[in-house]
């Protein structure tokens, strides 16, 4: 993933030790509206961008297309405010408690989940 190229993090070593990432050194960052629940998007962290999204209260995620970090909402205006992190009980996932400004997904959907609804029971 982010190899050789991605800066030292500065995230805190307790921290830092209780994740289990990918092979590529990420880990998902499930984005989701604090106070109505509602599942906004799923993301991708490495320790560098967890430590920006704790520190600066702006959530931040790795592309993995564009291999570079980038904050939500910089370019869109559809900003990811951060109210609380919580890491699962395996910490193999984070759970980012948000207060999404405007749509979350890229296509302009409120949720990355509204469009493709699949069918139960077949």
């Amino acid at each position: 993933m982010t190899g050789n190229t991605a800066p030292a993090s500065s995230l805190d070593p307790a921290i830092a030790a209780r994740l289990k990432r990918s092979a590529d050194g990420l880990v998902p960052a499930i984005a989701q509206q604090y106070d109505t629940g509602e599942v906004l998007m799923l993301g991708w962290m490495d320790d560098e961008a967890l430590h920006r999204t704790l520190t600066t209260g702006r959530c931040t995620y790795w592309s993995r297309s564009r291999q570079e970090y980038w904050v939500k909402g910089d370019t869109s205006g559809h900003v990811q405010h951060v109210k609380s992190v919580a890491l699962d009980c395996d910490g193999d996932t984070l759970l980012v408690k948000v207060d999404q400004t405007g749509a979350a997904c890229h296509t302009g959907d409120r949720t990355c989940f509204d469009a493709d609804v699949l069918p139960l029971g077949q």
